[in-house]
């Protein structure tokens, strides 16, 4: 599979199973379950659990995002990372 792949899976799934059935679904809602995803790895990891699990979550979640918004976020990756290797050492940050 590719990444078009995954996320055609992953957005096709959350259609079927009703996380899509709200008439206008709400972005921000969308991208804070991502993001609880992510807490739910850290929580994982506190408690000395693999949290691949989480990450995994993670990524399905974004997958599904994408479906529904950003079908080509392929292209703009692969465009962010060159533009990426462009910039300074941290970005010129402290972190």
């Amino acid at each position: 599979m590719d990444l078009e792949d995954y996320i055609f899976e992953a957005h096709k799934t959350a259609c079927k199973k009703g996380f899509w059935d709200e008439e206008e679904p709400n972005y921000a809602e969308k991208i804070m379950l991502i993001v609880t995803e992510l807490a739910e790895a850290i929580q994982e990891d506190r408690k000395f659990q693999d949290p691949d699990e989480e990450i995994a979550d993670t990524f399905i979640r974004l997958f599904d995002l994408c479906g529904q918004y950003h079908p080509h976020i392929e292209e703009i990756i692969q465009e962010k990372m060159k533009y990426n290797k462009s910039r300074p050492y941290k970005h010129k940050r402290k972190y």
